[in-house]
């Protein structure tokens, strides 16, 4: 019997779900075919535009510092800190404080802290614009005040436990978001390859939100994935993704399937079924599995033959500076060397 009435309310759910995003997707078909019609219009892969916004020539690879990163040894957090204020935003905590030369930075607690580290390290030595990010195992911070969130990451005398330092760098202003299936390099190798490093670090988290447009002073607008923190776990919906997880990063698939001309990149984030209630949402997660799909086969043969140069150490760099062990680094970039081999096997 209550089994029966399980399966009817199970039954019942569904239909309502179905039904619901079903009315939801064709009201916003005529909107969704006008942006996929803009986006493959406004830059055609036979006549792609200069990348300079999106990536640089990171040059001889194989001499790139993974450890410190994008910011060098230079830029990595030292002296004093002082608390400024706390940023209500996003699913981490976060706050700004500024050490004692002025320099300002954003902190971050919470289990992105780790894989976002690294994975900064990953795409800057790919020629990807990035944030400077640090971690720290241990940090204190004056005028430390009672955070709203992450209070367990913070003991007596403002002391900081697993802290990710992003540097503020000067002159650079946030201008906006960016989509990816309409910005002015869709059909670039550059472009692809970026959607590909997504796969590779199976970052699940890819809205418009996470994707930042950066003026700088002299410069042209910088496209930038701001966000890194949902990567190297597991891709999928709410009940089953992971993020900064080893063991379900090994077990992941990453070529889903092989074309002629093309690659399709695994990469999950459709929400359970019964939360297609929240149309908006639904619709949007579904759409981002698109973003690794349909990629051709030379423009994922050129990331892995710019990832082929970096060596086992290198790699083992990036997760040492986001705080992993010794063991735990050598297991992720076991991960990630064996998915730039399948990147030069196609």
């Amino acid at each position: 019997m209550c089994s029966s009435r399980k399966r009817q309310v199970y039954v019942c759910g569904l239909v309502v779900a179905l039904a619901v995003c079903t009315s939801g997707c064709a009201n916003r078909a005529p909107q969704d075919q006008a942006t996929s019609s803009a986006a493959s219009t406004s830059a055609p892969a036979s006549a792609p535009v200069r990348s300079g916004g999106l990536w640089r020539d990171p040059g001889k690879i194989g001499s790139l510092n993974l450890f410190y990163g994008p910011g060098g040894k230079e830029h990595q957090p030292s002296g004093k800190f002082t608390f400024v204020k706390e940023d209500k935003e996003g699913t981490s905590p976060k706050f700004d404080v500024v050490d004692d030369r002025g320099v300002h930075w954003k902190a971050k607690l919470g289990e992105e802290t780790k894989s976002e580290t690294a994975a900064t390290r990953l795409m800057w030595a790919a020629g990807y614009f990035t944030d400077e990010d640090y971690y720290l195992s241990e940090l204190r911070v004056e005028k430390m005040p009672k955070l709203h969130r992450g209070g367990q990451f913070v003991s007596k005398g403002g002391v900081l436990h697993g802290v990710r330092l992003e540097r503020k760098v000067i002159g650079q202003k946030k201008a906006g978001n960016w989509s990816w299936f309409k910005n002015p390099y869709v059909g670039t190798k550059e472009l692809d390859g970026l959607k590909i490093m997504m796969a590779l670090m199976n970052n699940w988290d890819l809205k418009e939100v996470n994707n930042a447009i950066y003026d700088q002073e002299g410069g042209k607008p910088r496209y930038v994935i701001s966000d890194l923190g949902a990567t190297f776990g597991r891709t999928g919906n709410p009940l089953v993704r992971s993020k900064d997880n080893l063991r379900d990063y090994r077990r992941t698939k990453f070529i889903q399937k092989v074309k002629p001309e093309q690659v399709d990149f695994f990469l999950s984030s459709r929400p359970f079924f019964l939360t297609a209630i929240d149309v908006p949402n639904y619709v949007t997660r579904t759409k981002m599995q698109d973003v690794a799909k349909h990629i051709p086969r030379t423009h994922a043969k050129w990331l892995g033959q710019l990832l082929g140069q970096l060596s086992t150490e290198q790699i083992r760099d990036c997760f040492r500076a986001g705080g992993y062990s010794p063991r735990e680094a050598a297991g992720y970039a076991k991960v990630v060397q064996g998915r730039i081999k399948d990147l030069n096997r196609r």
